[in-house]
Protein backbone atom coordinates (compact mmCIF):
# COMPACT_ATOMS: atom_id res chain seq x y z
CA UNK A 1 0.00 0.00 0.00
CA UNK A 2 1.05 3.57 -0.61
CA UNK A 3 -0.21 7.04 0.24
CA UNK A 4 1.33 10.42 -0.54
CA UNK A 5 -0.22 13.48 1.09
CA UNK A 6 0.45 17.07 0.14
CA UNK A 7 2.06 18.89 3.06
CA UNK A 8 -1.06 21.05 3.28
CA UNK A 9 -3.06 17.91 4.14
CA UNK A 10 -0.52 16.14 6.38
CA UNK A 11 2.83 17.52 7.45
CA UNK A 12 5.23 14.95 8.88
CA UNK A 13 7.55 15.62 11.84
CA UNK A 14 10.57 17.81 11.07
CA UNK A 15 12.79 15.13 12.61
CA UNK A 16 12.08 12.84 9.64
CA UNK A 17 14.02 15.14 7.32
CA UNK A 18 17.61 14.15 6.56
CA UNK A 19 20.29 16.88 6.89
CA UNK A 20 21.08 16.24 3.20
CA UNK A 21 17.63 15.76 1.60
CA UNK A 22 17.54 14.46 -1.96
CA UNK A 23 15.78 16.53 -4.63
CA UNK A 24 12.84 14.19 -5.22
CA UNK A 25 9.18 15.23 -5.27
CA UNK A 26 6.86 12.26 -4.74
CA UNK A 27 3.82 14.09 -6.15
CA UNK A 28 5.40 15.65 -9.24
CA UNK A 29 4.13 14.21 -12.55
CA UNK A 30 2.83 11.08 -10.81
CA UNK A 31 6.41 9.95 -10.18
CA UNK A 32 5.83 7.68 -7.19
CA UNK A 33 2.41 6.44 -8.31
CA UNK A 34 3.89 5.32 -11.64
CA UNK A 35 6.82 3.65 -9.88
CA UNK A 36 4.47 1.83 -7.51
CA UNK A 37 2.46 0.58 -10.48
CA UNK A 38 5.58 -0.68 -12.24
CA UNK A 39 6.70 -2.62 -9.16
CA UNK A 40 3.32 -3.99 -8.03
CA UNK A 41 1.19 -5.59 -10.71
CA UNK A 42 -2.53 -4.88 -10.78
CA UNK A 43 -2.16 -1.77 -8.65
CA UNK A 44 -5.04 0.69 -8.26
CA UNK A 45 -4.42 4.41 -7.72
CA UNK A 46 -7.06 6.60 -6.07
CA UNK A 47 -6.59 10.34 -6.53
CA UNK A 48 -7.50 12.59 -3.61
CA UNK A 49 -7.52 15.87 -5.52
CA UNK A 50 -4.93 18.36 -4.33
CA UNK A 51 -4.43 16.34 -1.11
CA UNK A 52 -2.49 13.57 -2.88
CA UNK A 53 -3.29 9.94 -3.68
CA UNK A 54 -3.54 6.39 -2.37
CA UNK A 55 -2.48 3.22 -4.17
CA UNK A 56 -2.75 -0.46 -3.38
CA UNK A 57 -2.22 -3.88 -4.91
CA UNK A 58 -2.99 -7.46 -3.94
CA UNK A 59 0.36 -8.45 -5.42
CA UNK A 60 2.87 -10.13 -3.10
CA UNK A 61 0.81 -9.69 0.04
CA UNK A 62 1.10 -11.82 3.15
CA UNK A 63 -2.11 -13.95 3.32
CA UNK A 64 -2.06 -13.57 7.11
CA UNK A 65 -1.92 -9.75 6.80
CA UNK A 66 -4.21 -8.97 3.86
CA UNK A 67 -4.65 -5.48 2.38
CA UNK A 68 -8.09 -3.91 2.26
CA UNK A 69 -9.41 -0.65 0.81
CA UNK A 70 -12.77 1.07 1.23
CA UNK A 71 -14.47 4.43 0.75
CA UNK A 72 -17.44 5.44 2.91
CA UNK A 73 -18.94 8.95 2.80
CA UNK A 74 -15.74 10.56 1.42
CA UNK A 75 -13.56 8.71 3.96
CA UNK A 76 -10.82 6.73 2.21
CA UNK A 77 -8.99 3.99 4.09
CA UNK A 78 -6.18 1.53 3.38
CA UNK A 79 -5.85 -1.25 5.94
CA UNK A 80 -3.35 -4.06 6.21
CA UNK A 81 -3.45 -6.82 8.79
CA UNK A 82 -6.01 -8.57 10.94
CA UNK A 83 -8.18 -7.49 13.89
CA UNK A 84 -8.72 -10.15 16.54
CA UNK A 85 -11.71 -8.59 18.32
CA UNK A 86 -13.82 -7.91 15.23
CA UNK A 87 -17.10 -9.12 16.79
CA UNK A 88 -16.69 -6.88 19.84
CA UNK A 89 -15.89 -3.78 17.76
CA UNK A 90 -18.84 -4.42 15.42
CA UNK A 91 -21.11 -4.44 18.46
CA UNK A 92 -19.41 -1.35 19.94
CA UNK A 93 -19.89 0.68 16.75
CA UNK A 94 -23.26 -0.77 15.77
CA UNK A 95 -22.01 -2.40 12.56
CA UNK A 96 -23.62 -5.31 10.73
CA UNK A 97 -22.17 -8.79 10.47
CA UNK A 98 -20.67 -8.22 7.01
CA UNK A 99 -18.43 -5.33 8.14
CA UNK A 100 -14.72 -6.11 7.80
CA UNK A 101 -11.60 -4.57 9.34
CA UNK A 102 -11.36 -1.54 7.07
CA UNK A 103 -15.02 -0.64 7.69
CA UNK A 104 -14.41 -0.91 11.45
CA UNK A 105 -11.51 1.55 11.19
CA UNK A 106 -13.61 4.00 9.16
CA UNK A 107 -16.47 3.81 11.66
CA UNK A 108 -14.12 4.24 14.63
CA UNK A 109 -12.68 7.36 12.99
CA UNK A 110 -16.14 8.70 12.21
CA UNK A 111 -17.11 8.25 15.88
CA UNK A 112 -14.11 10.38 16.83
CA UNK A 113 -14.85 12.99 14.20
CA UNK A 114 -18.45 13.32 15.31
CA UNK A 115 -17.51 13.72 18.98
CA UNK A 116 -18.06 10.19 20.19
CA UNK A 117 -17.43 9.35 23.84
CA UNK A 118 -13.94 7.88 23.32
CA UNK A 119 -10.56 9.69 23.12
CA UNK A 120 -8.44 8.91 20.07
CA UNK A 121 -5.84 6.91 22.00
CA UNK A 122 -8.54 4.62 23.40
CA UNK A 123 -10.10 4.10 19.97
CA UNK A 124 -6.82 2.81 18.56
CA UNK A 125 -5.92 0.90 21.72
CA UNK A 126 -9.27 -0.93 21.52
CA UNK A 127 -8.27 -2.38 18.13
CA UNK A 128 -6.55 -5.64 19.04
CA UNK A 129 -4.49 -7.48 16.43
CA UNK A 130 -1.80 -6.95 13.84
CA UNK A 131 -2.45 -3.87 11.71
CA UNK A 132 -1.42 -0.64 10.08
CA UNK A 133 -3.84 1.77 8.43
CA UNK A 134 -3.94 5.02 6.47
CA UNK A 135 -7.16 7.04 6.48
CA UNK A 136 -8.04 10.30 4.74
CA UNK A 137 -11.28 12.22 5.27
CA UNK A 138 -11.77 14.41 2.20
CA UNK A 139 -14.66 16.35 3.75
CA UNK A 140 -12.71 17.33 6.89
CA UNK A 141 -9.33 17.38 5.05
CA UNK A 142 -7.74 15.26 7.78
CA UNK A 143 -5.54 12.16 7.96
CA UNK A 144 -5.46 9.42 10.59
CA UNK A 145 -2.69 6.79 10.65
CA UNK A 146 -1.73 4.07 13.11
CA UNK A 147 0.37 0.98 13.70
CA UNK A 148 -0.25 -1.75 16.29
CA UNK A 149 1.67 -1.94 19.55
CA UNK A 150 4.09 -4.59 18.25
CA UNK A 151 4.68 -3.08 14.79
CA UNK A 152 3.54 -6.38 13.28
CA UNK A 153 2.89 -4.95 9.82
CA UNK A 154 5.83 -3.38 7.91
CA UNK A 155 4.97 0.33 7.79
CA UNK A 156 7.27 3.22 6.83
CA UNK A 157 6.93 6.97 6.49
CA UNK A 158 9.05 9.81 5.21
CA UNK A 159 9.03 13.28 3.71
CA UNK A 160 10.07 14.18 0.19
CA UNK A 161 12.09 17.24 -0.90
CA UNK A 162 9.03 19.50 -0.77
CA UNK A 163 7.80 18.24 2.59
CA UNK A 164 5.01 15.95 1.35
CA UNK A 165 4.30 12.90 3.51
CA UNK A 166 4.90 9.41 2.05
CA UNK A 167 3.60 6.19 3.68
CA UNK A 168 3.94 2.58 2.57
CA UNK A 169 4.46 -1.00 3.70
CA UNK A 170 7.25 -1.17 1.08
CA UNK A 171 10.45 0.47 2.35
CA UNK A 172 11.95 0.69 -1.15
CA UNK A 173 8.97 2.73 -2.34
CA UNK A 174 9.45 5.19 0.53
CA UNK A 175 13.18 5.44 -0.20
CA UNK A 176 12.35 6.18 -3.84
CA UNK A 177 10.21 9.14 -2.82
CA UNK A 178 12.11 10.38 0.22
CA UNK A 179 15.79 9.48 -0.17
CA UNK A 180 17.20 9.28 3.35
CA UNK A 181 14.34 11.22 4.95
CA UNK A 182 12.38 8.19 6.14
CA UNK A 183 11.96 5.79 9.08
CA UNK A 184 9.75 2.94 10.26
CA UNK A 185 6.42 4.30 11.49
CA UNK A 186 6.64 4.07 15.30
CA UNK A 187 4.80 1.08 16.72
CA UNK A 188 2.06 1.71 19.23
CA UNK A 189 1.48 5.20 17.79
CA UNK A 190 -1.07 7.14 15.77
CA UNK A 191 -0.78 10.33 13.77
CA UNK A 192 -3.35 12.98 12.85
CA UNK A 193 -2.78 15.87 10.49
CA UNK A 194 -3.66 18.38 13.20
CA UNK A 195 -2.41 16.72 16.38
CA UNK A 196 0.75 15.10 15.05
CA UNK A 197 2.27 11.89 16.39
CA UNK A 198 1.13 10.37 19.68
CA UNK A 199 1.51 7.08 21.52
CA UNK A 200 -1.80 5.33 22.19
CA UNK A 201 -0.11 3.14 24.81
CA UNK A 202 1.30 6.16 26.67
CA UNK A 203 -1.00 9.03 25.63
CA UNK A 204 0.15 11.37 28.40
CA UNK A 205 3.82 11.21 27.42
CA UNK A 206 5.65 13.17 24.75
CA UNK A 207 7.48 11.34 21.96
CA UNK A 208 11.17 12.08 21.57
CA UNK A 209 12.86 11.81 18.13
CA UNK A 210 16.07 9.79 18.01
CA UNK A 211 18.18 10.26 14.82
CA UNK A 212 18.71 7.11 12.74
CA UNK A 213 22.16 6.43 11.28
CA UNK A 214 22.63 4.17 8.24
CA UNK A 215 25.50 1.79 7.54
CA UNK A 216 27.53 4.61 5.95
CA UNK A 217 27.21 6.76 9.07
CA UNK A 218 24.73 9.24 7.57
CA UNK A 219 21.65 10.44 9.44
CA UNK A 220 18.46 9.19 7.77
CA UNK A 221 15.24 10.20 9.44
CA UNK A 222 14.43 9.47 13.06
CA UNK A 223 12.71 6.95 15.27
CA UNK A 224 10.40 8.15 18.03
CA UNK A 225 10.55 6.94 21.62
CA UNK A 226 8.23 7.60 24.53
CA UNK A 227 9.79 10.18 26.83
CA UNK A 228 8.96 8.94 30.34
CA UNK A 229 10.06 12.26 31.85
CA UNK A 230 7.83 14.55 29.80
CA UNK A 231 4.07 14.65 30.21
CA UNK A 232 1.52 16.20 27.87
CA UNK A 233 -1.04 18.64 29.15
CA UNK A 234 -4.40 16.99 29.76
CA UNK A 235 -6.84 18.47 27.24
CA UNK A 236 -9.86 16.17 27.42
CA UNK A 237 -12.45 15.59 24.71
CA UNK A 238 -15.47 17.93 24.43
CA UNK A 239 -18.85 16.39 25.04
CA UNK A 240 -20.83 14.62 22.33
CA UNK A 241 -22.75 17.14 20.26
CA UNK A 242 -20.04 19.78 20.17
CA UNK A 243 -20.16 21.69 16.91
CA UNK A 244 -16.38 21.65 16.63
CA UNK A 245 -14.57 18.95 14.71
CA UNK A 246 -12.23 16.86 16.88
CA UNK A 247 -9.58 16.82 14.15
CA UNK A 248 -9.08 20.58 14.16
CA UNK A 249 -7.81 20.84 17.70
CA UNK A 250 -6.77 17.39 18.89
Amino acid sequence: MLAVFNKSAAKGPEALKSPQPESVCALKDGLLADHFGSVHSGSVTVKLGSAGFMAYSLDRQNPLLPRLFAVVDDIFCLFQGHIDNVALLKQQYGLNKTANEVIIVIESYRTLRDRGPYPADQVVRDIQGKFAFILYDSSAKTTFLASDADGSVPFFWGTDYEGHLVLSDDVEIVKKGCGKSFAPFPKGCFFTSSGGLRSFEHPLNELKPVPRVDSSGQVCGATFKVDAETKKEATGMPRVGSAANWSTDY
